[in-house]
């Protein structure tokens, strides 16, 4: 039996939804038929149809009145665990998803349940960095109908396992250099795309007094699409941190848990995963990705506690602590963004803080925004592709934590309202974000620290444990819902 259906069931449905596939009559053999169980609870039937395998998996109690964005998680806790079932039994080889309910999210879920990183040899992993072909899924996926709303959610689901294999694969084969050539070699092709990437001497001394501890050059990589109707319309710029591997520098992290760190890039990987996908759907939006990449080692040339440097906006920072390195590296490029391409919306994603671990755990994302209608697109995207959102307050009476060093700044200001503090520390940086003479400002800023929600330590009925990709899906959903796109 090689191939396979995954039916989402609605207990108040009926029906055939495949030739010989009618879910209703498959259910009515199983132990209390009439008890309808937990949103993606799955059966398996095998012989039925003939030669083949189905796996129903239940929509939960209510769900013919759930609507709106419920409905559609419901479709992917669904989906999600009848894939997670099917691909653990051999010799199955083809999944044919019922997507009568919802394309897009049975679409999201089928994908995302599928990946799985390992670099084991045996079978060979497809996510080896040296293949010279590419090995295939096990597993092809299929909608029972095709449409656009299918073809979408893939490209989704695949932008989202791009930025989880970028962030699972070990820092000795995600350097700066090899993560900027796995960007080239992903975009190939793709129209209105320009990629540029920046050696060491571009930038100013935030982001280089990181980088002065490693032998790894590191790079400054550029994503430009034009996608809208006048490419001269002011862009969306996005800003990723990049640090392909953090021990903390000179201020060194405990070693339990370090191998963690080579995920710290994941701001840079999800925002570069966006743009890939943005690119596929020629969604008509003008974007600018920013992604500043180094390692943050000790070394003879380190930078240490107590250093002064002088930052592209001319500001002096204090690094207190080498450990606080990504708010260095951000505060380059988003003045670099913000002053250079003039964007109308900066977003800036960052593996930043582990306060914000604290405070929200691996659920939300945290974000801080100078912006109420840009935080309730953002809030908005994020609940419709349950890849969530929660505001953080950016209030200057945190300010005095940051401001009393002999610097400008100083890059920690203690472990009260860490994330709050970093969020802050990046502020300034965002040129364009203050009112001036009662005018509204010329650009909307947002912070993203997704530390917390980088990892799941769990994993979901739709996604494995580890790197979760998160939050490329929000983005992506945020960016087509924009006016004119």
């Amino acid at each position: 039996m090689s191939s396979a259906f995954v039916v989402p069931y609605d207990h108040q449905a009926s029906g055939e939804v495949a030739p010989g596939v009618d879910p209703g009559l498959l259910w009515a053999q199983t132990p209390a038929p009439d008890k309808v169980p937990k949103v993606g609870t799955t059966r398996i039937f095998y012989n039925t149809p003939a030669a083949k395998v189905t796996a129903v998996s239940s929509l939960g109690p209510g769900f013919s009145a759930t609507k709106g964005d419920a409905r559609q998680e419901a479709v992917r806790k669904a989906v999600g665990s009848a894939v997670k079932d099917l691909k653990a039994i051999d010799g199955i080889t083809e999944v044919l998803v019922d997507t009568s309910v919802d394309p897009h999210a049975a679409a999201v879920a089928a994908y995302l349940s599928l990946y799985k990183f390992s670099l084991k040899t045996s079978p060979p992993s497809r996510f080896n960095p040296n293949l010279t072909e590419p090995i295939p899924e096990k597993i092809e996926l299929k909608p029972i109908k095709e449409s656009k709303e299918w073809d979408q959610g893939v490209v989704y689901a695949k932008a989202q396992n791009l930025a989880r294999t970028l962030m699972e694969l070990p820092a000795n084969m995600m350097t700066p250099t090899a993560f900027c050539e796995r960007v080239k070699k992903e975009f190939a092709g793709l129209k209105n795309v320009e990629i540029i990437v920046r050696d060491e001497g571009m930038t100013s001394n935030t982001f280089l007094s990181v980088t002065h501890g490693t032998s790894e050059p590191a790079k400054l990589l550029e994503i430009h699409y034009k996608g809208a109707p006048s490419k001269d319309d002011r862009p969306l710029a996005l800003v990723g941190k990049g640090i392909t591997f953090d021990s903390g520098g000179i201020s060194l992290k405990p070693g339990a848990g370090m191998k963690l760190m080579r995920g710290d890039m994941g701001g840079a990987a999800t925002v570069v995963s966006t743009a890939l996908a943005v690119a596929q759907l020629q969604l008509p939006v003008n974007l600018v990705v920013v992604t500043p990449l180094t390692e943050n080692m000790p070394g003879p040339s380190a930078t240490k506690p107590g250093d002064i440097v002088y930052a592209m906006n001319g500001k002096t920072v204090e690094v207190d602590n080498t450990d606080a390195e990504g708010r260095l590296v951000l505060s380059d490029a988003i003045y670099y963004a913000s002053t250079e391409y003039k964007p109308h919306t900066l977003i800036d994603v960052a593996t930043l803080t582990g306060a914000i671990v604290i405070a929200l755990g691996e659920i939300y994302s945290g974000v801080y925004s100078t912006s109420d209608n840009l935080w309730q697109q953002l809030h908005t995207a994020g609940e419709a592709e349950y890849d969530r959102f929660w505001r953080m307050p950016l209030d200057d009476d945190f300010n005095f934590q940051i401001h009393g060093s002999n610097a400008d700044l100083q890059n920690t200001g203690g472990r009260p309202a860490g994330s709050i503090t970093a969020a802050l520390f990046l502020k300034p940086f965002a040129d364009g974000i203050e009112s001036v003479d009662g005018k509204d400002p010329v650009m909307n800023w947002a912070h993203i620290d997704i530390a917390g929600a980088m990892e799941s330590t769990r994993g979901t009925p739709y996604q494995e444990k580890g790197m979760t990709g998160r939050p490329v899906r929000a983005l992506l959903e945020y960016i087509r819902r924009l006016p004119n796109a």
